[in-house]
């Protein structure tokens, strides 16, 4: 009985997956109430699986002869274009025709709304474009950068051992600085998520 109940209590404990999901877990969940109030928690579990999909797609194309997902423009533009649009439409389902003010700023002269609406609607529509080129464009040029330092590990190694180490060196580097990135990307994309859905939760503001 003694060993059952010993057992039971190392189950409890927790691991360091677990602690780092958990720190993951809240992390989302701040983020997610920070810009879009507690009415946003509603989009947390999207939020998070993109977050979780983003960041191992990145750090996964770190490893050697791996595939890059986000490197690949259709990715983050399928991700970008499907959650800009169901914003939209999740917008303008619950508040109908008054969603469109959120082309509307409040305080623009009479004689400058035509133009300001369209900037407005012309930058909504671009979201998509800045949103899945920001991540893509980060991730080529990272992934770009550690192929012809390889290059050149390989091309020097071929002269003399020793001629190789400095690229050695900045290849580790710069692969340490991608970790960074691909945290950071994946961060950045959600942000970016999370502040889009506050003009569906609330267009007029």
């Amino acid at each position: 009985m003694l060993s059952i109940n010993f057992i039971y209590i190392l189950k409890l404990q927790s691991t360091i997956t677990q602690s780092v999901l958990e720190f993951l877990y809240l992390f989302i969940v701040g983020l997610t109430s920070r810009h879009c109030n507690i009415e946003g928690l509603l989009f947390f579990p999207i939020f998070f699986l993109t977050f979780m999909f983003i960041l191992f797609s990145n750090i996964l194309g770190l490893a050697p002869f791996s595939f890059t997902l986000t490197s690949q423009l259709i990715i983050p533009v399928t991700l970008a274009l499907t959650f800009n649009l169901s914003f939209f439409l999740w917008g303008f389902y619950f508040y109908g025709t008054t969603f469109l003010q959120v082309f509307i700023p409040r305080g623009v002269p009479i004689f400058l709304l035509p133009l300001v609406v369209i900037i407005e609607i012309i930058s909504y529509l671009l979201r998509s474009f800045s949103l899945s080129v920001r991540l893509f464009a980060n991730m080529m040029a990272g992934h770009t950068l550690l192929y012809i330092l390889s290059s050149f590990v390989v091309s020097l190694s071929h002269i003399n051992i020793f001629c190789a180490l400095i690229p050695i060196l900045l290849v580790v580097g710069v692969s340490f600085l991608e970790i960074g990135i691909a945290f950071l990307q994946a961060y950045v994309f959600v942000v970016l998520l999370s502040i889009y859905v506050t003009d569906s939760l609330h267009p007029i503001h």
